[in-house]
């Protein structure tokens, strides 16, 4: 999935009230605040002075011009930290049957009702098979050199939507936990359980009612966000 409009290289200054951040553009030097697409603690990634890439719009309706869409590591790798972007990429990809684990089901239905007052991912489906129930999460965190960890922060909502999984897993459809890693320095990925105990209990308990788990990785460049292969689920 390409950006929409070419990125612009920029410098952090400081990310504050969780969806803004005040930047530096490289071109001109200008001083300007960029909106943050992660509700997320970012932990490692918006650090003062690190480099990042935005994307400026000409859209009248919105009052910031520029979108923080990645964190350039400078050492080749990248990390997308626009949570908007892993859903929209990933439909891209399932719907032209590009993930095989998911490739049986002919219909894509995203955002649709379930649990207690809970939208799914995506609901896939398909004449003869269990309804699929798809939650997407994306990873970011990187403490250890090649593994990407979720969650970032204490994550009540992540913790709920285990538990509607396992629910739907045990009412005899099929319950998929999507992990998506936004970063292209991580081949494997793992439960921060240290950061988040309730969290990783949840995730022990939907394991242990069916819930399947999936990890893929992505390719990023200043271009755009692709998905890449399989990553490995310790």
């Amino acid at each position: 999935m390409r950006f929409q409009t070419p990125l612009q290289p920029a410098r952090l200054i400081r990310r504050y009230k969780r969806f803004l951040a005040d930047i530096t553009l490289e071109a001109d030097g200008r001083h300007v605040t960029a909106h943050c697409a992660n509700p997320g603690s970012m932990m490692g990634l918006a650090e003062p002075g690190c480099r990042i890439w935005v994307e400026p719009n000409d859209d009248p309706k919105k009052k910031l011009k520029y979108g923080w869409r990645l964190v350039d590591h400078e050492n080749g790798h990248f990390t997308g930290v626009d949570t908007s972007l892993p859903n929209r990429a990933l439909k891209e990809v399932i719907t032209a049957g590009g993930i095989p684990e998911l490739a049986v089901y002919q219909t894509v239905k995203p955002e649709q009702k379930y649990g207690e007052n809970s939208r799914i991912d995506f609901l896939l489906q398909q004449d003869g098979l269990a309804d699929a129930y798809v939650e997407v999460k994306s990873m970011t965190l990187s403490r250890q050199l090649g593994l990407a960890e979720f969650p970032d922060s204490v994550t009540a909502r992540g913790a709920k939507h285990l538990g509607e999984l396992a629910q739907m897993a045990e009412a005899g459809h099929r319950a998929v936990l999507f992990y998506l890693v936004q970063r292209t320095d991580c081949a494997r990925v793992c439960v921060a359980a240290d950061i988040d105990p309730t969290y990783a209990a949840a995730y022990a308990h939907a394991r242990a009612a069916g819930v399947e788990v999936l990890a893929y990785g992505t390719t990023i460049t200043p271009d755009g966000i692709e998905i890449a292969g399989r990553l490995e689920v310790d």
